[in-house]
């Protein structure tokens, strides 16, 4: 969507990393349960971003965007007042218009506190109408998964701030 040397490297695993505010919290100092869905929306739209596709390109470019269908929590531990949080975003599998991600938030010293499981669909800006993923979206998600794909061989890749790394299993 962007020119190819806007887009990051193409990783299996997207990270994002923020801090939490005393604004997240509740009055013990607990991230309050419903802004992890925040937390992975930033995650995701980043990860986007990382792909050359950021939200505003895809709905004026193709007239498309994302929206979630359905979301699985499982909140494993809490995030804290000012602790460092990482989202990890990897994405699954493709049909022709929806996308399943996994994402992990978890701490900067790796310790998983929520994992997401996502089906995103992609629909039409106008109608809000299931619609087909745009081939070069498609393109960028599905170099993404292969990416990290198992039955591949291929090692993790990580995108963390426009670094990559690599990171075996």
């Amino acid at each position: 969507m962007n020119s190819p040397q806007d887009a990051e490297p193409v990783a299996a695993v997207h990270q994002h990393h923020l801090r939490i505010y005393f604004e997240d919290t509740d009055a013990g100092g607990i991230v309050y349960h419903a802004n992890y869905l925040r937390y992975a929306e930033r995650g995701r739209s980043e990860a986007l971003r990382a792909l050359g596709m950021p939200h505003a390109e895809m709905m004026r470019r193709h007239q498309r965007m994302f929206v979630v269908r359905r979301a699985k929590i499982d909140y494993e531990r809490p995030a804290r007042l000012d602790d460092r949080l990482i989202v990890e975003t990897r994405t699954l599998s493709l049909t022709g218009a929806s996308v399943t991600l996994d994402q992990a938030i978890k701490r900067a010293d790796g310790v998983l506190l929520v994992r997401i499981a996502l089906l995103l669909a992609c629909v039409g800006v106008a109608d809000g109408r299931a619609a087909r993923l745009p081939a070069d979206m498609r393109a960028a998600l599905e170099k993404m998964r292969q990416a990290g794909d198992p039955d591949r061989g291929l090692a993790v890749r990580h995108i963390a701030g426009g670094a990559a790394a690599l990171e075996g299993f």
